[in-house]
């Protein structure tokens, strides 16, 4: 966990690039079953930001707590850890510019090793783990910084297709300084074969952005005998963010 060292810092309030439409996937995209209900009916309409989504309700830096980024025992029973590949997630969270974002609070949250949630509609058959609850948070560092500890996520099946599967991922939401800042994404796993095959991944139109969403292991960060290590770095704005679920008409 980190402390922003300033809190009383200005956000920036000023224009930012829009996003490029073309990067990021058309909301409506038959081929991933629930985007038909989910879709808009009508034309979008962009607004401009008001001060109460600029500048609160925030989070208080003091709610997180020691194990919070740290999934492999943050739900563990004293003496126990999660089971599957020991991984570290590391990046930063960065603007249009490359400049690292200070002070926003990451959520975190992934199936166990065997591709399930632990959820009560979950409806695939695999074994919960017992010492696996499948979140986390934490807060970026003065430089954009964030790492986490965790297990490798299996894949899953799920009902859209005859034999369609999700490939292994870890939803990220990331909040800004006022509580209505809110982007939702995931990350993949770099050689990973079932990202080309996913009806949501497929949904995005330039296999370059399909490619900012997969995490690449780096071996030269990883801790001997007990993790591997991935990076995955999150642009939050410009005609190259990152693509999120919840923003399409730009953020």
């Amino acid at each position: 966990m980190s402390i922003d060292p300033k809190p009383n810092r200005q956000p920036e309030i000023g224009a930012f690039f829009q996003r490029d439409r073309s990067w990021h996937p058309p909301a409506y995209t038959p081929g991933y079953k629930t985007s038909v209900l989910r879709s808009p009916q009508k034309a979008l309409l962009s607004l401009d930001t008001t001060i109460s989504e600029i500048t609160g309700p925030v989070f208080g830096h003091g709610m997180l707590g020691e194990l919070d980024n740290d999934l492999i025992h943050n739900f563990a029973q004293p003496g126990e850890s999660a089971i599957g590949e020991r991984i570290i997630v590391y990046g930063r969270v960065l603007d249009e510019r490359g400049k690292g974002v200070p002070g926003a609070l990451l959520e975190f949250w992934q199936a166990n090793a065997g591709g399930r949630y632990r959820h009560k509609k979950e409806g695939y058959i695999a074994a919960l783990d017992p010492n696996f609850g499948g979140c986390g948070r934490t807060i970026t560092g003065e430089d954009g910084s964030y790492a986490f500890r965790t297990i490798k996520p299996g894949p899953y099946p799920w009902p859209n297709g005859v034999n369609d599967w999700r490939p292994a991922h870890i939803h990220f939401s990331v909040f800004g300084h006022g509580f209505a800042q809110r982007l939702i994404t995931q990350m993949y796993f770099e050689g990973d074969p079932l990202i080309w095959l996913c009806p949501i991944v497929r949904t995005i139109p330039d296999r370059a952005a399909v490619e900012t969403l997969i995490a690449a292991l780096d071996m030269q960060s990883t801790i001997p005998m007990d993790a591997r290590a991935y990076k995955f770095d999150i642009v939050l704005r410009g005609r190259r963010s990152s693509v999120f679920e919840n923003r399409l008409e730009g953020n």
